[in-house]
């Protein structure tokens, strides 16, 4: 990817102001027009733009500045980029390398058991494969479907965390509440608590209170089960 000069009209505003260089060789390396240039230089054009220095955004050497300025036919030359800038990725189905294509079935297999939610759309986009294949492996007629495993495809290359982060989020967030009668038994909410007085909240039932026995009612009872006889064997017991 060709670099590219990062705000051209402020990096123009500086060297105007800070080099000996001619309005055609700032013109040239800003894609300006000379005339602009040297409205920059009267003060009638990019009055309230503050100037960027290139030297230390990386985008020209101090070495070059000085050759241009001794040699005005010289054109400036922007400097290579210590980092690479990723393009933004067009829309569209996503390219996925010669050598990463075989490993492609089992990372659908991972996102199908790992992540159900997922549409076949978002999963073609993460993984670059067709709806068809999705569907094979998804119910088992895949050609090879006895020799798959569920791999990550984060892991295989075949996408970032972010984008995959990304779709699952969609997808939930596109997921139809579950009915109130099919969620289990949960603490019932503050609004139908906070009325309860504390004695009824926290104090528990009082116990039931047991019978109290009857002690009248017990001996006349073991009386009667003693009979006649063990009365008048009582009756007739000598004192020792």
């Amino acid at each position: 990817m060709a670099n590219t000069l990062l705000m051209p009209k402020a990096t123009a505003v500086w060297l105007v102001d800070n080099t000996a260089l001619t309005f055609d060789q700032i013109a040239q390396f800003c894609k300006l027009h000379p005339l602009e240039v040297k409205a920059i230089a009267d003060g009638e054009s990019a009055q309230g733009i503050k100037g960027l220095d290139p030297i230390n955004t990386g985008q020209l050497s101090r070495e070059e500045i000085a050759k241009a300025e001794a040699d005005p036919n010289r054109a400036l030359k922007i400097a290579d980029a210590k980092y690479a800038v990723p393009e933004l990725r067009k829309k569209g189905p996503r390219y996925t390398p010669v050598s990463k294509r075989q490993d492609r079935p089992n990372a659908i297999l991972w996102l199908v058991r790992n992540h159900p939610e997922l549409k076949d759309a978002q999963v073609s986009r993460l993984v670059g494969t067709t709806k068809n294949t999705i569907e094979q492996i998804r119910n088992r007629t895949h050609w090879n479907s006895a020799n798959l495993q569920p791999v990550d495809p984060v892991a295989l290359g075949l996408c970032s965390q972010i984008d995959l982060d990304f779709e699952v989020q969609k997808a939930a967030k596109s997921r139809p509440p579950e009915p109130e009668g099919e969620q289990g038994d949960s603490l019932l909410p503050a609004s139908e608590t906070e009325g309860l007085p504390i004695s009824d909240a926290m104090t528990p039932p009082p116990p039931r209170e047991e019978e109290e026995l009857d002690a009248e009612a017990v001996f006349a009872k073991l009386k009667s089960l003693k009979g006649p006889d063990s009365d008048d064997a009582e009756g007739d017991g000598t004192e020792s």
